[in-house]
């Protein structure tokens, strides 16, 4: 029971729950059993609400027993992010530096959530104030790759890519500053969205980049991911850069992809994400993909992005920058942890001790060179410059999406790396992110669909799927069209299987 619950479709254990073929609270704890049985291994959770989870699920299955509406994903259990506010629940975002702080207010993704009926697991790992690619910044402990267990799960949200592919949870939330959703989901063999800028309320989302960070769904379907994305959009008087405009018809185009037909789609393949630094069997999987979409009736066309080539330095001036002045609000005095006040020293020597403390190196680091490049003398030259970096890739996308429906890319140039190869080399670990930073700087929508395994390692390759502004549901339709031709040519999912916890009980 506990296997067929805890590895089903998120879209299945909700009809399953409305139907009362099985209670919501029987689900959950399937799932609570699954993370007592694996997490121990993996370490895709900081924090396991066990109480709240089950009381959530049984107000679900007392609504449906007395005949009330509930929303499509009701009961249907999900892993959430620890960078999103949870009242009454520890959000530390992977720092000692709110370690046991515990919010008074829920994020408008986590009253989304609770309003629409699902039923929070739980707060995942992440790279310290989601500044990472492989999760191994986290003041916890790395999270690791069900797929193997000596390898990253990608970052900063490897915990809530690794809670689906370890079959934790059918549905998690994870945030996307440079492709922090994205590219964990390529390496655990799963999918994750990134919506257009402004689609999703960032109100309670604790802020590394403001005007980069967004929220988004991560699933084992694109259907599933679909359903996720419709529960948590919407405009939020809450978030000034929230867009008060409809939600893209995401469940409708993933149902009409599932159909398996994109005759009159244009597909674009961007000529800058191949060659020198992509690993060969990334490469071949994605040529693949790109020949699957041919055969699904897309036209493919090659389209060249040049300003895509400076993306990466563009991204590692304008997100410090950012980080530096989002994180000077952690100053001892108001929440967090609070280092030397023996009543004998200032409260700038308290809040010296406390940032050397709390913060990690990464963190360190990143809030040194946002200092720097936004410094008297040096910002036109550094900031300044990146922005118009900025301005000239949204140009590439525009002049792109004028003659092609959607752009498509490997995700990640390499599959899962072992952890502990590149901590000590930072631009080894910033590269991980060169396919996915483009959409974050222009404010694109953007995804990741597994494209199968890579015949070098047999670990998870991904496929992005890019679409214009508030077109997300573009992107859907592509996505679910190619996830059921993919299926059909491998004969089974790819997240069927993850080998290193194939002995583990379930």
């Amino acid at each position: 029971m506990t296997a067929d619950l805890t590895r089903a479709t998120a879209a299945e254990l909700a009809a399953r729950i409305a139907n009362r073929e099985v209670s919501a609270v029987e689900v959950a704890q399937a799932h609570l059993d699954r993370i007592g049985e694996v997490d121990g291994a993996v370490n895709a959770f900081l924090h396991v609400d066990t109480e709240g989870a089950l009381n959530a699920a049984r107000k679900v299955d007392e609504d449906i027993a007395a005949g009330a509406h509930v929303g499509p994903l009701a009961g249907v259990p999900i892993a959430l992010k620890d960078v999103l506010t949870t009242e009454g629940v520890p959000t530390t975002v992977g720092s000692k530096i709110l370690e046991g702080w515990i919010p008074p207010y829920d994020a408008t993704v986590t009253r989304r959530l609770k309003e629409a009926g699902l039923v929070i697991l739980g707060k995942t790992n992440m790279d310290e104030f989601a500044m990472g690619s492989s999760t191994e910044n986290s003041a916890y402990g790395p999270t690791r790759n069900p797929w193997d267990t000596d390898r990253i799960p990608g970052g900063s949200g490897g915990g809530s890519a690794a809670a689906l592919a370890a079959f934790e949870a059918p549905l998690s939330i994870g945030t996307d500053t440079g492709g922090s959703i994205r590219q964990p989901g390529a390496v655990t063999g799963t999918v994750g969205v990134k919506p257009t800028y402004g689609g999703v309320s960032r109100y309670g989302l604790v802020a590394f980049s403001s005007s980069l960070d967004q929220a988004g769904p991560c699933a084992r379907t694109v259907l599933d991911a679909a359903l996720l994305h419709e529960v948590i959009a919407g405009y939020d008087p809450m978030d000034s850069t929230s867009i008060d405009a409809p939600v893209p018809p995401v469940v409708a185009a993933a149902r009409e992809g599932a159909n398996g037909d994109l005759s009159g789609v244009r597909v674009g393949v961007v000529t800058q994400f191949s060659g020198e630094g992509y690993q060969p069997g990334v490469l071949r999987s994605f040529e693949a993909a790109v020949a699957q979409l041919k055969q699904l009736g897309a036209e493919v066309v090659e389209v060249s992005c040049p300003s895509f080539d400076y993306a990466l330095p563009a991204y590692y001036l304008i997100a410090p920058s950012e980080a530096s002045s989002n994180l000077a609000r952690f100053d001892a005095m108001r929440y967090g942890i609070r280092v030397g006040d023996d009543g004998t020293r200032s409260a700038e020597e308290v809040m010296s001790l406390t940032r050397e403390a709390g913060f990690g190196p990464e963190v360190k680091r990143r809030i040194m060179i946002g200092t720097y490049a936004l410094s008297s003398g040096y910002y036109d030259a550094y900031y300044g410059s990146a922005q118009k970096v900025r301005t000239l890739i949204s140009r590439d996308f525009d002049a792109a999406f004028a003659t092609v429906d959607v752009l498509v890319s490997p995700t990640t140039p390499t599959t899962a790396f072992p952890i502990g190869e590149r901590t000590n080399d930072p631009m080894a670990m910033y590269k991980a992110d060169l396919c996915t930073i483009p959409a974050n700087l222009a404010g694109n929508a953007a995804m990741s669909v597994p494209s199968g395994l890579s015949d070098e390692d047999g670990l998870p390759v991904g496929l992005q799927i890019m679409a214009p502004a508030l077109q997300d549901h573009r992107m859907y339709r592509v996505a679910a069209a190619y996830e059921v031709a993919r299926d059909a040519a491998l004969g089974a999912p790819v997240i069927s299987g993850v080998p290193q916890l194939a002995g583990v009980a379930r």
